[in-house]
């Protein structure tokens, strides 16, 4: 089902409603695991037009930090970042709404993670509009372990299957080749989903309610991927060193969302809230001059298995 400018703000609406109970749903679920820190709410709005609200916790028991972000902008003209991307939108007029999180745990044991949803329509005037949506879960263990690394791939294919069996396998290697570091040669953790320009179903007809099934999928499965992980690496062991470890695998989260990721260009571009689009970034990371792990080494193991693309469910 296409729709026409007489019925985009109704889709709109429809998405922005789930959005913001996702939002809600994944910070009850969250301050439920960590069992010392709330999310504290900041509600902002963009002059240009649109808001959004902003959920970050900090200092918890589970989580040294994590943000949840609901935001709705829109604009007389697409940023940069878009065009790039999607050439044949310039000069148009867009909406762009979404939930993205970033959750960076205190024990090294328990994986860092990362999950949006999105929705764009791009207008343009006498024409009918453009709209499509995103988003994606990816998993970045520190000291992996391989039946966290299955359950995490299971959950994403759950989330896929009812809408269509070559929805996974595909996700799954955008989300690998997208969550890439060129300069390192290495990806930046063990993936999961990443989809975007989803407007159709398996036939190639443009289909709202299909497109739209799909994303609120992947984003009710991101809890129930992530969540069994935490409880039960939380309480883990660990010392200094795996400590520092993890300080420095933060490094490659703060390379990867300043470098190449595309929603942390899009929000700077758009004069989105930098507050807000930065909350990603770790509280603390360190960066160590020309570093290799010990051979044979729980370390040397994350970049010999766990840091190349795998086909984790065969």
């Amino acid at each position: 089902m296409s729709f026409d400018s007489s019925q985009e703000h109704q889709y709109l609406a429809r998405v922005k409603t789930y959005l913001m109970q996702l939002q809600d749903a994944i910070c009850a679920e969250l301050e439920a695991i960590d069992g010392g820190a709330k999310f504290t709410e900041d509600a902002w709005d963009r002059p240009e037009g649109g808001g959004g609200r902003s959920r970050i916790l900090r200092g918890g028991d589970v989580f040294e930090q994590g943000g949840v972000n609901f935001s709705h902008v829109f604009g007389a003209k697409m940023p940069a970042s878009a065009t790039a991307h999607r050439p044949e939108l310039a000069g148009r007029s867009f909406h762009a709404c979404g939930v993205s999180l970033v959750l960076h745990p205190n024990n090294p044991n328990v994986p860092t993670s990362h999950a949006n949803v999105r929705f764009f329509i791009a207008e343009k005037e006498g024409e009918a509009p453009v709209w499509w949506f995103g988003g994606g879960f990816d998993l970045t263990p520190f000291y992996p372990q391989e039946a966290d690394v299955i359950h995490w791939h299971q959950t994403a294919k759950r989330a896929c299957d009812p809408f269509g069996e070559d929805y996974y396998p595909r996700f799954k290697r955008w989300c690998d080749e997208y969550f890439f570091l060129p300069h390192r040669n290495e990806t930046r953790g063990v993936g999961g989903l990443f989809f975007d320009d989803l407007n159709t179903n398996p036939a190639g007809e443009l289909d709202f309610e299909h497109a739209f099934g799909l994303m609120r999928s992947v984003g009710d499965h991101f809890t129930q991927a992530y969540v069994p992980i935490v409880k039960k690496r939380k309480d883990a062991a660990f010392d200094q060193a795996q400590r520092d470890f993890q300080l420095y695998r933060r490094g490659r989260y703060v390379e990867f969302n300043l470098v190449y990721d595309r929603g942390t260009l899009f929000g700077l571009q758009t004069g989105g809230r930098t507050e807000s689009i930065l909350m990603s970034m770790p509280p603390l990371a360190r960066w160590q001059y020309m570093y290799e792990p010990e051979p044979d080494s729980a370390e040397a193991k994350l970049y010999d298995r766990y840091l190349k693309p795998q086909a984790w469910l065969e």
